[in-house]
């Protein structure tokens, strides 16, 4: 957890900061749908996202919900909306405390709309009268815990009357109550913010102003919101975009170079961010942003997702690659611990793995039943079905598996041929990761940690396996010192063969004044644990798609009754055989 005015003020000059803002869904299937885009957006590392808050509190509880699974789940530090409509002081109390519980640390407050059906803000009896008395209320309730930011109006309040020079007051006020830092109502004149900008700065507000960015999606939608917000819009954007009004591609085209040219504009006058209103769109934010030579970004400090919500002041360097992924299970059933391992992982038994439940973490929540029998098959009959379900996955044709919420990660590739292959010849593979001897730590592909270093890591490939191809496996292994081979069938049971039963470095990195890191293991005690996991997909989350007396049902009872989950690993990772062993 941290406060967003520090990652403001300690952003890197060398290109701007930007952060996105979406709003709750009204059904679940949206809900998943948001997470899956949010996952997606935010590989592009915005410094926070920040969750909407409906009129009169209407989405108060989905926002607060979305907000813990993001920050937790999706490893993104959340601004969460609270606004005075409709609420109580006491109200207010319970949701910053039920906030801080979640892990939250930063809110956006707000005065808020109108309840729906009224015509103007009023405040209630018990209640804050304003955003000035909320940010009082946060401090006074929490001292400064919460980051807090504030919105600022470069147009004036769309239901003020108030001055432009009483406007600006009431900001400044605002500020003084003690928030962090301002976030702007959305614009089409760069002019009318860099103008807002400098008499913010007269009048003694010092403090980051982000610019808010919406890009153009539709004409009429662009219509509606410029005329409800009372957005000055330039003669020359009604005049490029009446032509082309009923093109919808072309208007999100022409909205696209609006925003980057606008968004040049603010950099070159040293404006350092911006914050984009997506309205829960991606292709246009991350084009604008694509402008800027800003991508999906492979400088990761780990090589997996580290930041959660649950560690309250500790922290997390080390994990098993068992659950590399299906991340947010490995997190839902580490919740309660009370300490992690650091540099170096000890005992994986303790503290206690928790227990699965029934919660969506125990099978896949995206999409639904149909969506998943269309993806993994309508009537599977026999093992090559099966087989090919996982091959299509690694080629890219099919988005998710039981054991893997997310298309597989960019430095697969290189072996995705092989992988491929395997699962059609009946190695069905869930997790693998090739060797790297010595790569640039800011490699496109294998990087992590920042530049400067250089990073590791050994083979290893996971898979579940029949017994006879097993036997046939571990009698060819014997031809091979370097690679180790840890099993365990449905009942929990592995084989006697003699391996280490201490954890193993998988991944690791040489910095500069640092220890050396080592964020990946695989730990035999831990593979257990995840054995009962990973059996329990087969069942739980697939076969449970097909009636209880069908083929399809029986043959996925049978693979989870027969086969086994294999673990490999090579030791050698700089001349390494594991991968050409399967050629």
């Amino acid at each position: 957890m941290v406060k967003i005015i520090d990652k403001i003020e300690h952003a890197p000059k060398s290109q701007p900061f930007f952060s996105f803002e979406f709003f709750p869904p009204k059904t679940e299937a949206g809900i998943e749908n948001l997470y899956l885009r949010i996952e997606k957006m935010t590989a592009s590392q915005p410094i926070f996202v920040d969750f909407t808050w409906g009129a009169g509190g209407s989405t108060k509880d989905l926002t607060l919900a979305i907000s813990k699974y993001t920050q937790t789940y999706l490893g993104v530090d959340v601004l969460m909306h609270l606004t005075c409509t409709s609420m109580t002081i006491e109200s207010l109390k319970e949701i910053l405390i039920s906030a801080r519980a979640a892990g939250i640390q930063n809110i956006l407050a707000l005065q808020g709309d109108p309840p729906k059906g009224a015509v103007s803000w009023k405040p209630i009896a018990n209640g804050c009268n304003n955003t000035i008395d909320l940010v009082k209320l946060i401090k006074q309730e929490h001292g400064d815990y919460f980051g807090i930011a504030v919105a600022g109006f470069p147009e004036g309040h769309p239901q003020s009357k108030s001055s432009a020079e009483n406007d600006l007051k009431f900001l400044k006020d605002k500020i003084d109550a003690g928030a962090d830092f301002i976030m702007t109502q959305f614009f089409y004149d760069t002019d009318v913010f860099l103008s807002f900008f400098k008499e913010c700065r007269k009048i003694g507000i010092y403090c980051p102003i982000l610019p808010g960015m919406m890009p153009i999606q539709s004409f009429s939608s662009f219509q509606k919101m410029a005329e409800f917000c009372r957005t000055k819009v330039p003669a020359y954007v009604w005049q490029d975009l009446l032509p082309i009004k009923d093109d919808d591609e072309a208007v999100k085209a022409f909205g696209i170079n609006l925003c980057v040219e606008m968004c040049q504009k603010l950099s070159k006058a040293g404006i350092p961010g911006f914050h984009f209103y997506t309205l829960n769109l991606q292709s246009s934010v991350l084009s604008i942003l694509e402008e800027f030579n800003i991508k999906a970004s492979t400088g990761k400090s780990l090589p997996w997702r580290g930041s959660r919500s649950n560690l309250h002041g500790l922290s997390e360097d080390v994990r098993p690659i068992n659950w590399a992924n299906r991340q947010k299970s490995y997190i839902n059933r580490t919740t309660a611990w009370d300490e992690f391992p650091n540099g170096r992982w000890g005992d994986g038994r303790s503290p206690a793995f928790g227990e699965l439940s029934d919660s969506h973490f125990y099978g896949p929540v995206e999409g639904s039943k149909e969506d998943r029998r269309a993806m993994w098959g309508e009537a599977p009959i026999n093992h090559d079905d099966i087989y090919d379900v996982f091959a299509r996955y690694v080629e890219g044709l099919i988005p998710i598996l039981p054991w893997c919420e997310s298309p597989l990660q960019p430095e697969t590739s290189v072996i995705s041929r092989l992988i491929a292959n395997m699962n059609r010849k009946g190695f069905i593979t869930i997790n693998s990761q090739p060797s790297v001897n010595g790569e640039k730590s800011d490699h496109p592909l294998y990087g992590w940690g920042g530049p400067g270093g250089r990073v590791y890591q050994k083979a290893y490939i996971e898979f579940f396996v029949s017994q006879e191809n097993l036997k046939l496996l571990i009698d060819m292994m014997k031809e091979y010192p370097n690679l180790a081979l840890y099993d365990v069938n449905c009942e929990g049971v592995s084989r006697e063969n003699g391996m280490t039963k201490s954890a193993t470095a998988l991944t690791w990195g040489v910095f500069q004044n640092k220890e050396i890191l080592q964020p990946t293991i695989f730990d035999p005690d831990s593979f257990g644990v995840w054995g009962k996991e990973a059996f329990s997909l087969w069942t739980s989350a697939w076969a449970s798609l097909y009636d209880d007396e069908t083929d399809s049902s029986a043959l996925l009872y049978d693979i989870h009754d027969t086969f086994s989950l294999v673990a490999i690993i090579d030791n050698d990772y700089i001349e390494s055989l594991l991968m050409p062993y399967w050629t």
